[in-house]
């Protein structure tokens, strides 16, 4: 059966993954983002009731 033979999928996966984890990565992981969530001021606000008709 053609499925169990792991001869050429499995090094293309190998390579992939370590391509992936070695060189994209740090790549991706190295920028800051802009806009950070914690430099956001909080804001406590009381929300308003709703005026129901028939209270």
């Amino acid at each position: 059966m053609p499925q169990l033979n792991p001869n050429p999928w499995l090094f293309i996966m190998t390579i992939s993954w370590l391509t992936f984890s070695l060189i994209i990565q740090p790549k991706l992981l190295s920028f800051m983002p802009t806009n950070s969530p914690l430099e956001k001021p909080l804001t406590n606000t009381k929300p308003s009731s709703w005026p129901w008709p028939w209270t």
